[in-house]
């Protein structure tokens, strides 16, 4: 759900989340309030709240324990600090609506063309980016000591997103090898196949479709129990993190470089297609893609939606 602002500077949205007239009791209170809206800024745990809040931290834990029964906020990672276990807290949405009337069938507003943000939104929300980019080292690294030529496809995938961007404050983007055990944490962006990328390598076996060690890294489908063989077959792949089920993975990986490319070519131009799932099972966002030379001059320009 969207709410929409429009006054003379133009039109503004934010996504909303409907709740019921009872869960809206649990923030009344006027530092229940002042929780969410330290909350919208960054994710935040109880005695951090506590200290930027100015309050005892058992306060804050009521009001925690009763907006996180109203759905309207949600935990979204643990950490060990300083020998206790921290658990951090964001909005569920940035907006909260309360229905009163059945909705309405209105016509459309012209001046907002409404973007397929949905696939997007635990890697981007109001605006910005929340999750970590990792790319292969272009240097040798990993069992096959490979050398990631993926990223470069990457600065593609950036410009797209950054489509549904109001502003970066922040880096967000690392190779495989610089990563961190609280990196994993986040939600992840992955560039390249389990050979030149080892965090792709790390949920490779967790994936809906993956790559077959076994089989020379063949594409295979556990949806359709299905094999790709070719350099330039890719996939796309969009479910929980392994490393933290309260966060979200997108992978974007080719069996080869050019099945890579072949994928930054399907989200360029085939977006549309790509959020509505699986064809064997739309329920899963997971794709297959394969790149075509279309002018026949040897360079992938375009691709098939497999599955």
């Amino acid at each position: 759900m969207q709410i929409i602002k429009k006054d003379k500077h133009g039109l503004a949205s934010l996504p909303a989340l409907e709740i019921s007239a009872h869960n809206i009791k649990s923030a009344s209170s006027l530092l229940a309030q002042k929780i969410l809206f330290e909350l919208g800024k960054k994710e935040m745990y109880a005695m951090e709240l506590a200290k930027k809040l100015k309050v005892h931290e058992q306060k804050i834990y009521y009001h925690i324990r009763n907006l996180e029964k109203a759905h309207i906020i949600t935990e979204t990672k643990s950490a060990i600090i300083k020998g206790a276990t921290a658990h951090y807290y964001a909005l569920r949405e940035p907006a909260f609506v309360i229905r009163f009337k059945e909705f309405q069938t209105t016509q459309k507003i012209k001046e907002l063309e409404i973007q397929p943000t949905s696939f997007l939104e635990p890697f981007i929300e109001d605006g910005q980016l929340n999750a970590l980019i990792i790319v292969g080292s272009p240097d040798p690294h990993g069992p096959e000591k490979a050398r990631s030529r993926d990223g470069y496809y990457g600065i593609d995938l950036a410009l797209f997103l950054g489509t549904f961007l109001n502003q970066i404050s922040d880096l967000h983007v690392k190779l495989d090898t610089e990563v961190k055990t609280e990196d994993l944490q986040n939600n992840l962006i992955l560039i390249g196949g389990p050979v030149v990328n080892t965090i792709t390598e790390k949920v490779n076996n967790k994936l809906d479709i993956r790559f077959d060690r076994e089989n020379n890294w063949n594409i295979m489908s556990t949806i359709s129990n299905k094999v790709y063989h070719t350099d330039e077959t890719g996939i796309i792949v969009k479910q929980k993190n392994p490393f933290n089920k309260k966060r979200n993975i997108l992978v974007v990986a080719g069996k080869r470089y050019s099945g890579t490319k072949a994928v930054m070519i399907a989200f360029l131009r085939h977006f549309k297609e790509i959020i509505q799932g699986n064809k064997n099972n739309t329920t899963i966002f997971a794709k297959v893609v394969e790149g075509i030379d279309l002018d026949s001059d040897g360079i992938v320009d375009d691709v098939e939606i497999l599955e």
